[in-house]
């Protein structure tokens, strides 16, 4: 019995070592092999794998004791797939807290209103925290992996400021701003003002591409949309600027002469009548809202007036009248 006894009292103090061994073990910081460490846990890793994942990028963590310390915690099955930082002095405790709360690190880009693809192309083929699997791609592909028709990606894409996962596809990112651009412009059309000239949501994107290209200025913008709205219902032309710019692609050379306005080209809303076939830019929320609620207005022309705003004309006489006021500097 007393030699019972005597087990019993090393087995306990054998397991109460154990047990401060892990405790301190748990507690104590964790060798790095630079001041700080990032890593990325890949979805559907397993815990062993995630660690083999830390382990490669630098985080000397034991895979034994840190599987024991997740199912001691209950978290074993709860590690988030995402991208984590690390610093000196983070404990295997606190490590495993950031796994499971899923306290990432995240990269941002920010898509400007007014943009074409081609200009937030080239800032996400720069993004060194995206994971390029676009960057060789021709726009079409591109296009047709987003599942948007024509091959033109312009208009399609809504401008915000995304956070992704670091190290996530570029395509995803792109995914995601085409499924929010959609999102909005259903939202938008349901509530549309009655009878617009558009056959459907594709030609107010455009028409709010249009009026995204030509004013910045948010009190103007429903009156430019008016002015768009106004010319298609009378059979005008819309004689806009950006939409020939558009069309000139890379000859445009940032000065707009008589004879671009004169070349003929898909976009060249002086030669041709009605909508240009596609969108010449990404318009924000505020220039869909004002091509699908335009100004209560009879206006037919504007022309900038130099302080960012523009001055609004019913008739061709007082249209020119503005013109030789605010371009030409006439008294």
């Amino acid at each position: 019995m007393r030699l019972f006894l005597k087990f019993l009292l090393f087995l306990s103090i054998s397991l109460a070592a154990v047990v401060a061994a892990a405790a301190w073990w748990a507690n104590a910081p964790i060798d790095l092999r630079d001041r700080s460490s990032e890593f990325r846990i890949v979805s559907g890793s397993s815990l062993r794998s995630a660690v083999s994942q830390m382990r490669e990028a630098g985080v000397d963590i034991n895979p034994g004791l840190f599987a024991l310390l997740a199912r001691w915690r209950g978290v074993a099955t709860a590690i988030k797939a995402g991208s984590y930082a690390v610093s000196t002095g983070i404990t295997p405790e606190q490590l495993l807290a950031k796994l499971a709360r899923g306290d990432m690190t995240q990269g941002e880009s920010t898509l400007v209103e007014g943009w074409t693809f081609a200009q937030w192309r080239a800032r996400l083929d720069q993004h060194p925290d995206l994971k390029h699997e676009t960057r060789d791609l021709p726009e079409s592909e591109i296009a047709g992996r987003l599942g948007i028709e024509g091959g033109r990606i312009d208009g399609w894409l809504f401008p915000d400021t995304y956070l992704f996962d670091k190290q996530s596809s570029d395509l995803e990112l792109l995914a995601r701003a085409h499924r929010a651009m959609h999102r909005k412009l259903e939202d938008a059309w349901s509530e549309r003002d009655q009878g617009l000239p558009y056959g459907n949501p594709y030609e107010a994107l455009i028409m709010a591409s249009i009026v995204e290209k030509e004013t910045g200025r948010a009190d103007d913008r429903a009156l430019v949309a008016a002015v768009f709205v106004n010319r298609l219902r009378k059979g005008m032309l819309l004689q806009t600027d950006p939409t020939v710019i558009y069309g000139l692609g890379e000859n445009f050379d940032g000065n707009l002469r008589k004879r671009d306005l004169q070349a003929d080209t898909p976009y060249n809303t002086y030669t041709r009548s009605g909508l240009p076939p596609s969108p010449i830019a990404m318009p924000g929320a505020a220039a869909i809202h004002a091509a699908l609620h335009p100004a209560d207005s009879d206006a037919l022309y504007f022309v900038a007036r130099g302080d960012g705003g523009s001055q609004f004309s019913r008739t061709l006489d007082e249209h020119n009248k503005a013109v030789s006021k605010y371009q030409k500097g006439d008294k």
